[in-house]
This record gives C-alpha cells, sequence and structure tokens, in this order.
C-alpha cells in the first residue's frame, strides 16, 4: 500500500503529519510493502480557495490512501472519485498513523473543512 502524508518538513517517518492538504509544502509518501519513502513536492501549493488539484499536488504518483489533518470538499472528492482513500490523521506523525492503519484504527475522513479563513473549523 502507498499511502501519502502532507508534511511542512521532511524528517522522515517522524514528520509531523501538516494540517491541510492542499496549502502542505510537500508530501511523503510511505510504501507499506518495502519500507521506501518518496518525497513529493505540492506543485499546486498556491492556489486559490476551491482551486486545489489534488491529484497534480502529488505529480502524478500513484497513491492508494492519504492520511491527513484537513482538507477541502473539492479536493476530498476529487480524491475519493479517483479511488484513493482519504483518511484523518490520528496521531502527530506518520510513524504513529502507519500504525494506526495495520490496526485498522484510522477513520476515513468524513467531512471537508468549511474554508481557509472563512470559519471552517479546521484550525488551519
Amino acid at each position: 500500500m502507498k499511502v501519502c502524508f502532507p508534511v511542512e518538513e521532511n524528517k522522515g517517518l517522524a514528520s509531523i503529519v501538516y494540517n491541510h492538504f492542499g496549502s502542505s509544502p510537500m508530501f511523503l509518501r510511505v510504501d507499506t510493502v518495502d519500507n521506501s519513502v518518496t518525497l513529493i513536492t505540492n506543485s499546486n501549493q498556491h492556489h486559490d480557495h476551491g482551486m486545489c488539484h489534488p491529484l497534480a499536488a502529488l505529480d502524478g504518483q500513484e497513491v492508494d490512501a492519504l492520511v491527513l489533518g484537513g482538507i477541502g470538499a473539492g479536493a476530498l472528492a476529487k480524491l475519493t472519485d479517483a479511488g484513493i482513500a482519504v483518511y484523518r490523521a490520528a496521531a502527530p506523525t506518520i510513524r504513529e498513523n502507519l500504525d494506526l492503519i495495520a490496526q485498522k484504527k484510522l477513520r476515513p475522513m468524513d467531512a471537508a473543512c468549511g474554508g481557509h479563513g472563512h470559519g471552517g473549523g479546521c484550525g488551519h
């Protein structure tokens, strides 16, 4: 399984999961089969509200699932339509969230952020 995490700083599996998918400067993709970690620069980081292109942000990399703190409704819909599972991070680091995935304890992302600076309640 290839699981992708938005991060602000690359510290490998000790990286802290970033609080919002679209504005994350980079992503770390972890292959749970061979334990490899791939850095993906978010080329779509600077976009107008509602104009996130999540598949472009992932630079065409194969991804089975995303684990994140928050995401806009449009980006969430585009990812799920593409068959990518989206989970809400339940721990600060990538390593801890991978452990939760293995234990089947992560919940699917069931609600999107309400907006950037518009009372969205995501804390970003």
